[in-house]
């Protein structure tokens, strides 16, 4: 990855990985003043996205098709420690409280409950930059 991570816009880049619409229209929403987000429909599709356009943040949706978010997280997380690809930062979006020990086990940075609250979304993303 890149030091900054930045699109050509000069923003720094987002991937989203979700299926379904409202979820990323919620996160372009929250995020897109100071970011430019890129969307993908599977988690299958991650890995190549991540190469792609060297995100400085992954949000994944927990229950996107194909491939869960927990499944693509730790996906990630295996392909960074064989060297294949830079250090990810990961926010998981979850369904409900409980799934956050879906999220510790697949080594997410951060995570939060859906319905996706835009000051919420920022202060994690910028939180999860910071580090």
């Amino acid at each position: 990855m890149s030091e900054t991570a930045a699109s050509p816009t000069g923003y720094l880049t987002v991937l989203v990985a979700t299926d379904a619409d409202h979820v990323h229209d919620e996160v372009d929403a929250a995020l897109e003043g100071d970011h430019t987000v890129v969307r993908v429909h599977t988690g299958a599709e991650v890995l190549a996205a991540v190469a792609a356009h060297e995100p400085a943040l992954v949000v994944l949706d927990l229950q996107i098709g194909n491939m869960g978010g927990m499944a693509t997280c730790m996906d990630l997380r295996l392909e960074q420690r064989a060297d294949r690809i830079p250090e990810q930062r990961i926010v998981m979006l979850l369904d409900r409280d409980a799934d956050a020990f879906l999220a510790q086990r697949a080594e997410a940075d951060a995570w939060m409950v859906k319905p996706v609250d835009a000051l919420i979304l920022r202060r994690t993303a910028r939180d999860v930059l910071a580090t």
